[in-house]
């Protein structure tokens, strides 16, 4: 990385000189303006909409617009009577309880560097910060703007995080929050679980731009000249009935998504003891004398070793009458 300013963070009587660098970087795919047929660049020149002639960039001025059409026209020398600080501090206001300060606020991020001479009282100050649970609230000046910004401590690094003024900040004003919506509980209850079942710890690096991948994936093909691939598309659920179904069928997809393992090791202990509960209870009709269970089963099987006992009886009737009679002798 390099350093895109050079100035020093003013903690009190403490001046601890420091380098400021983008913690941040945009990925997007860029683009150029080309002509359709043989590729060639396109080229914006500056005109005058008055008398149509180019004009040279040192001929260029900035100009505000009034509400009536006229210009305003702003020189140099204008811009350098603004009292705009050029003293490249970072200079501390208070110190906050971080959850104090809307992220809404937040507009870019910057890492602080220390200076060879400002080691010791840029690590002193940052252990304080950490200690204490706060952030640091600031004034800088960065690019000819004046911004409010916080400091805090991100993997012993100092993060300077420039903000918008109050008044950057839009009012949220929709006819909606007037109105009157009857939320029922159960759905209330169900949305709840619904963010029960898809909560977890943040990981980013889980997190892809596919858009930009697939945007890439193009570009190769075209040079390489390989056929262009188009992916099928996802098949779409259907939409559900009202909003409790969409919940409820919500919650169950999240379920399956974060695997059906873990649910099932969670019920096999339930399992187990309805098992070991309805023993307990065939337990205790046997010793009452009970018709069910494992006293029925008794009951049953006595009833069985009587039939046996029959059909063995009504074999041995059957097989000693197969036998044959003796011849009656006649009388001389």
């Amino acid at each position: 990385m390099r350093s895109i300013w050079k100035g020093a963070i003013s903690f009190g009587l403490v001046t601890i000189p420091v380098k400021l660098y983008s913690a941040t970087e945009q990925r997007d795919v860029s683009f150029h303006q080309v002509h359709r047929e043989d590729g060639g660049r396109i080229r914006y020149k500056r005109v005058c909409t008055l008398d149509g002639e180019e004009v040279a960039y040192s001929d260029i001025a900035k100009g505000f617009e009034l509400p009536s059409g006229e210009m305003v026209v702003l020189t140099d020398e204008d811009f350098a009577d603004l009292p705009l600080s050029s003293s490249r501090r970072v200079d501390v206001l208070e110190f906050v309880d971080a959850e104090e300060v809307d992220p809404i606020y937040f507009n870019k991020s910057y890492f602080l560097e220390p200076d060879s001479q400002g080691v010791k009282p840029y690590v002193l100050l940052r252990d304080a910060l950490e200690e204490s649970g706060k952030v640091a609230l600031v004034k800088v000046a960065l690019r000819q703007r004046e911004s409010l910004a916080t400091l805090r401590v991100r993997e012993g690094v100092f993060v300077l995080e420039t903000m918008l003024w109050p008044d950057e900040v839009r009012t949220a004003d929709f006819p909606f929050l007037d109105e009157d919506i009857d939320v029922r509980r159960q759905e209330l209850t169900m949305a709840t679980s619904l963010i029960d079942s898809m909560s977890g710890d943040f990981d980013p690096g889980q997190y892809k731009d596919t858009y930009r991948e697939a945007l890439e994936s193009v570009i190769e093909a075209k040079v390489e000249g390989r056929e262009v691939v188009q992916p099928a598309e996802e098949e779409g659920e259907a939409p559900a009935a009202d909003l409790l179904s969409a919940l409820r069928a919500s919650v169950e997809a999240a379920k399956k998504g974060r695997g059906g393992s873990g649910t099932a090791k969670k019920s096999a202990p339930a399992k187990k003891s309805a098992t070991s509960k309805k023993a307990a209870t065939t337990k205790k009709r046997a010793a009452s004398g009970g018709t069910s269970g494992e006293g029925g089963t008794r009951a049953r099987g006595g009833t069985t070793r009587k039939t046996a006992a029959k059909k063995s009886t009504s074999a041995k009737t059957a097989k000693k009458s197969e036998s044959p009679k003796p011849r009656s002798r006649r009388s001389a």
